[in-house]
């Protein structure tokens, strides 16, 4: 296949059967590939429609400013998109971010401001900043990820018709974490134009109010922070208002590492938290759904980012989250030459 640029690598990611979590299951298990995404991650598709929305509109002129602010994954993927189409990135960032992302949006040219980590009713909440700061700056626009539509628009128009195709219609579930809303609830309302019997679960992290929203429509938090990145969130964003949600389920850190280190250890799959919470939620609707099932989630990014976190023994202790059980385990959390060579 041959694409235009960086924008038109965008998109057309495989679906990876996930043999073992397959195979325990009686279920076919599909990954969507997102991290193959040129940027790294499922918000390439974001970032690249809310670009491209904004010049449509004529919002954004050349040599304009894109200000956004993100857990990272968005702004990698502005910072991508910027360079190619000749723009200014500005990013504002919560400061409790693996460093690895911080890095990279510096190589990639974008101008970083960090900011306490705070509640969204803070008004110095980083979302809240980068929208003050692009009202300072000529010519910039604010992104908007959580509550700008183009956001769950392009995977009602990509996303979900892919893996439509791709299972040839044929598939039962769709689960995913939500962060913006954008992914689930674009590729949930486009397969639900198609069939409204499949099933689309959101999975949920400790610290975000979603699941006690779809369960009791509450937005109530349960469990305390999590060590994933980007997703679980206290309100009902533009993008996940609306959204069709079958059910939720919470899944715990524990789980979500564990899934993280098999995916590594059993599939060759190098990959962040998200990806390991979507897969613990997969795999438990499919045990729900019984043998013979199909279900599709979403592999978001890669794990490099992740190295001093996720893959560190050191930090994951600190968290709770290794001991002498868990280094014997699938799971174990030693480090990622020892997840290698074990």
């Amino acid at each position: 296949m041959r694409a235009d640029g960086f924008l038109g690598a965008i998109g057309n990611t495989p679906l990876i059967r996930l043999q073992r979590a397959s195979e325990e299951t009686g279920c076919d298990i599909l990954g969507k590939a997102e991290f193959m995404n040129p940027g790294g991650s499922v918000k390439d598709r974001a970032a690249s429609a809310i670009v491209l929305d904004a010049e449509q509109r004529g919002a954004l002129a050349p040599g304009g400013t894109v200000v956004e602010g993100t857990a990272g994954n968005t702004g990698i993927g502005l910072a991508h998109v910027c360079r190619a189409r000749g723009y200014r990135c500005v990013i504002v960032m919560p400061d409790n971010q693996s460093p690895e992302k911080y890095r990279l949006l510096e190589m990639l040219g974008a101008e970083l401001h960090k900011v306490p980590a705070v509640p969204y009713s803070n008004p110095n909440q980083y979302q809240k900043v980068a929208q003050r700061l692009a009202g300072t700056l000529p010519n910039a626009v604010w992104s908007n990820q959580f509550d700008n539509t183009a956001n769950r628009a392009v995977h009602a128009r990509t996303t979900g018709p892919e893996i439509w195709t791709q299972t040839g219609g044929r598939l039962d579930a769709f689960v995913a974490a939500s962060g913006t809303g954008g992914t689930f609830a674009g590729v949930a309302e486009f397969l639900k134009t198609r069939r409204r019997a499949i099933r689309c679960v959101l999975a949920d992290p400790p610290g975000s109010s979603l699941y006690a929203y779809v369960r009791s429509g509450v937005l109530q938090a349960t469990g305390s922070g999590s060590i994933t990145e980007g997703i679980g969130i206290g309100r009902i964003t533009a993008n996940l208002a609306g959204a069709p949600i079958d059910d939720a389920l919470y899944v715990e850190d524990a789980e979500t590492v564990r899934w993280v280190y098999r995916l590594l250890r059993e599939e060759g799959l190098f990959l962040g938290s998200t990806s390991g919470i979507n897969v613990a939620a997969a795999v438990r609707v499919a045990r729900e759904l019984g043998p013979g099932h199909t279900i599709v989630t979403v592999l978001c990014d890669g794990g490099a980012k992740y190295q001093s976190r996720l893959f560190s023994a050191e930090w994951l202790a600190h968290k709770g989250l290794a001991g002498p059980a868990a280094m014997r385990g699938a799971a174990a959390p030693l480090s990622l030459t020892a997840a290698l060579v074990a």
